[in-house]
């Protein structure tokens, strides 16, 4: 049953696999004989310094994965000087994730119907030292996830969504189908629109990142409602199935963004080639979730800081494969995509 929550996407899981196909059609144009001796990964996300442009992305209920949940994850972050996005639904609270040290964190967040739990919650993350908001916008239904409606997902009796314990929203009732759908469906306000993002600039002065846009249009409905950055994501192909794969949905999201706000990518990340590509096609950073949960299941903390570490030496080696020494280096040039124009090559002499 946990398994398949973490591992499947929605409906046909058609997203679920060309998040991870896409960016094998992408490949790379290396330049050669630059002195790469020296290579600096390092950068800044929002004002703060992290080591590299490699994040952990919210994934929810982390202790049914390993006792430690997300506790395990906040350390291992901390020690990899990487940035940890704290989901809503996480068996460990603000509170409880503050206290295992120091760290840059970030807290996802879903609306409730009842806006005073939400004013709450973020006050809650803003005491506690987060530094961000990620506002999840593609949620207003959960999507049709067969495995958990197959399995009757429901949060295992022992564990509670630790943020909304004292509030009697901490616990999910079993359900005929999937308990986290029937759950959304009670909690999750549908009505959740753009005059929301701005609400929220009212309760908090944290920056609020809009999680789960993939178009455009709502690029610049986002930086309009003053949004301080964009996450393009497909929630790990969870929700709609048959939207494009991310790393397809970038490019168009950047060039709305006319660099105003810095853009983000999740899904289908699980490789430091997978890094490059993202950061080559204008995005400023990625969130990994599955990598995540999956080396938390296998090994707690050491498995998340050996995740982290494997992708870091991973980019760092196509960086310098690639003839990049700064982040600043990685350049739309250095890739070739299926949609690019052939490039001009002289007429064959007759």
């Amino acid at each position: 049953m946990v398994y398949d929550y973490y591992a499947s996407g929605a409906e046909d899981q058609w997203t679920l696999e060309e998040n991870r196909n896409a960016f094998a059609r992408i490949l790379f144009r290396p330049r050669i004989l630059i002195d790469v001796s020296k290579i600096d990964m390092t950068t800044t996300i929002l004002g703060f310094k992290v080591s590299m442009p490699i994040l952990i992305a919210p994934t929810a209920m982390q202790k049914m994965a390993h006792p430690e949940g997300e506790y395990a994850t906040a350390r291992a972050a901390s020690a990899a000087g990487t940035i940890m996005t704290l989901s809503s639904w996480a068996t460990s609270s603000v509170e409880e994730v503050a206290s295992t040290g120091p760290g840059i964190r970030f807290f996802q967040l879903y609306v409730y119907k009842n806006r005073n739990v939400v004013a709450q919650l973020v006050k809650r993350a803003e005491r506690a030292g987060f530094k961000a908001i990620a506002l999840t916008v593609d949620t207003p239904r959960l999507g049709r996830r067969e495995a958990d409606i197959k399995n009757r997902f429901t949060l295992p009796p022992f564990l509670t969504l630790k943020n909304f314990e004292g509030l009697d929203l901490g616990k999910m009732d079993e359900a005929n189908d999937s308990g986290l759908a029937s759950y959304v469906a009670g909690q999750i306000d549908r009505t959740l629109s753009w005059k929301d993002v701005k609400w929220l600039q009212t309760i908090t002065t944290m920056p609020i990142l809009v999680k789960g846009v993939i178009t455009a249009e709502d690029t610049r409905l986002a930086i309009q409602a003053g949004a301080a950055g964009i996450i393009v994501s497909n929630h790990g192909a969870r929700q709609l199935d048959y939207v494009p794969a991310t790393i397809m949905a970038l490019e168009e999201v950047v060039k709305a963004a006319q660099g105003r706000v810095p853009v983000f990518l999740d899904g289908g990340v699980r490789r430091g080639t997978d890094v490059f590509k993202a950061l080559a096609l204008g995005a400023s950073g990625i969130f990994i979730g599955r990598p995540v949960v999956f080396s938390l299941a296998a090994e707690g903390e050491a498995g998340v800081r050996k995740v982290l570490q494997m992708l870091r030496e991973e980019f760092e080696l196509t960086m310098a494969l690639s003839g990049c020494t700064s982040l600043k280096q990685i350049t739309r040039n250095h890739i070739v995509t299926e949609w690019d124009a052939p490039r001009a090559r002289p007429a064959p002499r007759l």
